[in-house]
């Protein structure tokens, strides 16, 4: 098969690599369409050590299936699906209670470290168990369906900060994932949604998407302007999809009394945080790990347009072309977004 292999760091090779071989339990999926994760991106350096070479990445992808394994019931050949990211081992603690994302033996697709290589999907074809697999309806596209893993991030970052009715929420950091914050707070009925960035064009496809309010943190107070859209309270929740001590801190000043803080960015490691503010004002801190069955949502959102992908994808090149485009990325092209790779 052809695959796209980082064979050194920043050093991406098109070309022949070994077709994979399936287990009994598992599938072997002919990929159609793989988007090109920041993580990826970041990982090409070596700076994460998530992706130490040779490896072959990705990890937001949809096919059809081509060839099933002879304990496999549920699938068959032909079939559209798109998978989880998470290669969970389904008999552990955590995911016999329904904590898939949290498993004992958790891989991730396309990641490569000390504990486990686990190829990926920038490629014609990827084996994965079939426990991992989501049926694709016709009304989604491959390449919507690429985009499931992101958006299945956002929807669980939402439940996780458990949005009420009539909630007001502000989102820190309006990148890819933070966008689809934007739109799964909408499906949720938010009552007014703030998005907070520092580049104005994120913030016009913010308030595009759905965002009432859009606050650019190198022009105001933020704190002080959502005290302003709140009656002097503070958002009911907030959201961090960046990662950074000062946004986090931001983020814990506009949050209200008795608000929720839902953590899913994770650029540094370790972040100082106002622990005083956040004991004596009886804030909650839900940390927020890839998602937890929450493809099936999500795939429902995306068949009736509650979360729009076009708006987001910039390019759909041919996998041949990945090398290119991974290094516009990494350069940080301005006005490029998704790059889905078809496969």
């Amino acid at each position: 098969m052809k695959a796209l292999t980082l064979t050194e760091y920043m050093n991406l090779v098109y070309g022949d690599a070994p077709d994979p071989q399936i287990a009994g339990d598992e599938v072997l999926v002919r990929v159609r369409a793989c988007g090109i994760c920041g993580s990826d991106v970041h990982g090409m350096d070596g700076s994460t050590g998530r992706r130490v070479p040779p490896v072959i990445m990705g990890h937001e992808a949809a096919g059809v299936i081509a060839e099933v394994g002879g304990q496999v019931r549920d699938w068959k050949r032909g079939d559209r699906v798109t998978f989880d990211s998470t290669i969970s081992c389904g008999v552990c603690w955590y995911c016999q209670r329904g904590l898939p994302n949290l498993c004992d033996r958790r891989r991730v697709l396309g990641v490569s470290c000390e504990d486990y290589r686990q190829n990926g999907a920038f490629a014609e074809l990827v084996a994965l168990p079939a426990r991992i697999l989501y049926g694709v309806p016709d009304s989604v596209s491959f390449e919507q369906a690429a985009m499931v893993e992101p958006a299945s991030v956002a929807v669980h970052a939402v439940r996780r900060a458990a949005v009420s009715l009539g909630d007001v929420a502000v989102v820190m950091g309006t990148g890819m994932i933070g966008l689809f914050v934007v739109q799964a707070l909408c499906a949720s009925g938010c009552a007014k949604i703030i998005a907070v960035d520092i580049e104005p064009q994120k913030l016009a496809l913010a308030r595009k998407l759905g965002a009432d309010v859009a606050l650019n943190a190198n022009e105001c107070d933020v704190a002080k302007e959502v005290r302003g859209h709140t009656e002097g309270r503070g958002a009911d929740v907030a959201l961090e999809v960046i990662g950074l001590g000062p946004t986090i801190n931001t983020a814990i000043a506009c949050l209200r009394k008795g608000g929720t803080l839902a953590l899913v960015g994770n650029f540094r490691p370790t972040v100082e945080i106002p622990l005083q503010a956040v004991v004596t004002r009886q804030l909650t801190l839900a940390g927020c790990c890839a998602n937890c069955d929450d493809y099936p949502t999500t795939l429902e959102l995306l068949g009736r347009k509650a979360i729009n992908t076009a708006s987001l994808v910039s390019a759909t090149p041919p996998l041949a072309e990945g090398t290119a485009w991974f290094k516009r990325l990494y350069d940080r092209e301005p006005g490029l977004l998704k790059v889905i790779l078809q496969c």
